[in-house]
């Protein structure tokens, strides 16, 4: 039986034995032997291929396919039938191995293709929206709170401040300038927020050592309320002012 094939369809004596057991719809665990060698010498017969070492694998494999065949050929008693190793069972399992590379290469070949079919786009957000900040209603965020209130903690916590100073110990000694940046104790008043969920604006200003340290962080507590980091909240009138943070 002539079977018009090319060498270029194949790329070895494995797919070739694949393609012939898929062309007659064979079962690759019983490879009937003797159609399979008739169609494959067939086929090498018809080759002119000048390259010796692929000639030469197409050959061995014809040689190998003779060999099952004459082992296959060969009568045998039932007993030796019953103890006898099939001699296709070597061949069947290089098939078995081969179709499952040549399909793992095939899948790999299919998503290549797709991925050369795709391209990336790196993020081009603007400046304006990568830098957007929401702007904070202040006077909704301020309107359940007693500006009073606040005012009167303020001026407490400074007359306590002035208080510690000695009216006469204040006028000997070296004058020492006090440097507080709104920054650094809008970080300080942050930085307790990993201490603590809630805070007590009284308290806040009562730890500070100094007047002017006092005025700065009112002034950063201000700031960060501008700011929307925190928010103050106060249940009832004359109640003490809470600062919370906002997640």
């Amino acid at each position: 039986m002539s079977i018009p094939v090319k060498l270029e369809v194949f790329e070895g004596p494995l797919d070739l034995l694949l393609h012939l057991i898929d062309k007659n719809k064979l079962n690759i665990y019983d490879i009937p032997i003797v159609l399979v060698t008739e169609q494959y010498l067939d086929y090498i017969k018809q080759l002119e291929e000048t390259n010796m070492e692929v000639m030469s694998e197409f050959i061995e494999m014809a040689s190998t396919l003779i060999n099952i065949k004459s082992k296959m050929l060969l009568p045998v008693s039932a007993k030796e039938d019953e103890e006898k190793e099939d001699p296709r069972e070597e061949l069947i399992e290089k098939l078995i191995e081969y179709k499952k590379f040549k399909y793992i290469r095939n899948e790999l070949k299919i998503r290549q293709i797709d991925a050369e079919k795709t391209i990336f786009k790196g993020p081009t957000i603007p400046d304006e929206v990568v830098n957007y900040e929401e702007k904070v209603d202040t006077s909704k965020l301020l309107s359940n709170i007693d500006f009073s209130m606040i005012y009167s903690i303020f001026q407490s916590v400074i007359k306590k401040q002035t208080d510690k100073i000695d009216p006469i110990r204040s006028n000997f000694g070296e004058i020492v300038r006090e440097e507080y940046t709104i920054n650094d104790k809008i970080e300080y008043i942050i930085s307790l927020s990993s201490k603590y969920e809630t805070i007590s604006f009284r308290d806040v200003l009562e730890t500070q050592i100094s007047r002017i340290e006092t005025i700065v962080t009112f002034l950063a507590i201000l700031e960060l309320i501008k700011m929307g980091k925190i928010t103050i909240v106060q249940k009832n009138i004359f109640d003490d002012i809470i600062i919370k943070y906002k997640q």
